[in-house]
């Protein structure tokens, strides 16, 4: 059995109006200091003024996760009940009008959106990461090379963005296809090693592209002030324990590939490309999609994808049974992207209007949170 690693999870939302369901745009001071008062120091801020993240503390399992989280989500949302508010936990709302949302006015949020325009301000998306703690000595991008091809697989579990502007966007994960007009936040760089990594980032730096303290975005990377690999592709996750599934099979890749060193897919230029490929069909077609297999090369369903991660790095506690038995479930029965489709037609099908189905959607998604 693999070393255990601690590890942190980080949950981005939006706040909405519950009578409406429209994202609050200029949240009231009440609410903010609601959701300072249930998050403490856990409340993180985001982007924009409507939307919050909760940063976990370190957990050694999957039960303390779920602990903090269920009590976190039950009593933010409790609180901002009171206010008349509530937490949307999709990836994407389908009807938010982003060109009305307000930017954070923090120096930091302020000089994202003067470099980033407009991509800046279409960036109405929630996200989940999962931060591993990796031992001392661990070459962090080496690592990263190794997991690079099963974090496809990782963002089909969680797919939760199909909407986008009042349509169904084709996509089960538009929020990935927005994040891909953003520099350095797609699949992170060819770097063989940290070193590697480090002149890439003393290049940008020397160049103007990338500021002293600047960060990528990557779908994965090296964490800036952790000693941690950090899980960024996957979209959030309405119902909780789908996000604990998604950190428990991230988790246990992270110990296995630690404690084996040089295990798991080799790095190569064909390996590059099979990734690119499959992160492309995540996006687009999410478990539904058929995919390039482990070995062979050859055609795999998602499922059949999963299975071959658990005959390759078979799971060693009960916290990564549980992970892969859960996702198993998700790939059977659907993620949220699945369910909030399902909902839309079943609302045209009623004969309701755009309006109205959308806010079928909705609801369906705050009653998961």
């Amino acid at each position: 059995m693999a070393d255990a690693c601690t590890f942190g999870i980080e949950e981005e939302y939006l706040l909405v109006d519950l009578a409406s369901g429209r994202v609050l745009a200029t949240p009231s001071a009440a609410i903010d200091r609601r959701c300072c008062e249930v998050l403490g120091n856990c409340l993180a801020e985001e982007m924009f003024r409507s939307q919050i993240e909760i940063a976990s503390p370190v957990f050694a399992n999957l039960h303390q996760a779920r602990g903090f989280f269920s009590e976190s989500r039950q009593r933010l949302n409790q609180a901002l009940a009171e206010e008349g508010a509530g937490l949307y936990c999709a990836a994407s709302h389908p009807s938010a009008q982003w060109l009305r949302q307000h930017a954070r006015q923090t120096a930091h949020y302020r000089q994202v959106f003067d470099d980033y325009q407009l991509v800046a301000r279409r960036s109405l998306l929630n996200g989940l990461h999962v931060h591993v703690g990796v031992p001392p000595g661990c070459d962090r991008m080496q690592l990263i090379n190794r997991l690079l091809y099963w974090l496809p697989l990782l963002l089909v579990l969680s797919t939760s963005s199909p909407l986008w502007g009042g349509e169904a966007t084709g996509y089960m994960s538009y929020r990935r296809v927005v994040c891909g007009e953003w520099p350095h936040m797609g699949l992170p760089e060819p770097l063989a090693d940290w070193g590697a990594y480090q002149r890439y980032r003393a290049l940008l730096q020397r160049t103007g592209a990338l500021a002293e303290d600047g960060a990528f975005w990557w779908a994965i990377r090296p964490s800036m002030r952790l000693p941690t690999v950090e899980l960024r592709i996957c979209d959030g996750c309405p119902r909780l324990e789908d996000g604990l599934a998604i950190a428990g099979l991230f988790r246990h890749l992270v110990e296995q590939l630690v404690q084996r060193r040089h295990g798991g897919m080799p790095v190569s230029r064909e390996l590059r490309w099979l990734t690119q490929e499959n992160y492309w069909r995540a996006c687009r077609h999410g478990r539904h999609g058929t995919y390039i297999g482990v070995h062979d090369q050859q055609p795999v369903s998602a499922a059949g994808w999963l299975a071959q991660l658990q005959a390759q790095l078979p799971p060693d506690t009960a916290d990564a049974e549980r992970a892969f038995s859960h996702a198993a479930q998700v790939l059977r029965e659907g993620t949220s992207a699945d369910r909030q489709l399902a909902a839309l037609a079943l609302a045209r099908d009623q004969g309701q209007d755009p309006r109205q189905a959308m806010s079928e959607v909705i609801a369906k998604v705050m009653a998961e949170a």
